[in-house]
């Protein structure tokens, strides 16, 4: 489950990270209120919730798939039986 909420939140904070990283690359500090202008706060919200889409389709498309019908739990003989793929 907690993959399915960090994968994403990851995604979206890249692009923040990298920012900073840049503002560090150009010895400025980067806590400081003057150098995150709306105009850059946006673009890299943007950014980040491109990057986030952008991996929900990457995992879509390439998560492995179960083959068959689902069987759901169910009462075998008196013991519960797991789900499972036929």
């Amino acid at each position: 489950m907690w993959r399915v909420i960090v994968q994403p939140a990851l995604l979206f904070v890249t692009p923040f990270v990298a920012y900073a990283l840049y503002l560090l690359a150009r010895r400025r500090w980067p806590f400081v209120a003057a150098l995150w202008t709306r105009g850059v706060v946006s673009s890299l919200a943007i950014a980040g919730l491109a990057i986030a889409i952008a991996g929900f389709v990457f995992l879509a498309l390439l998560s492995p798939r179960n083959e068959g019908t689902y069987v759901p739990a169910h009462i075998e003989d008196g013991r519960l039986a797991p789900g499972r793929f036929q």
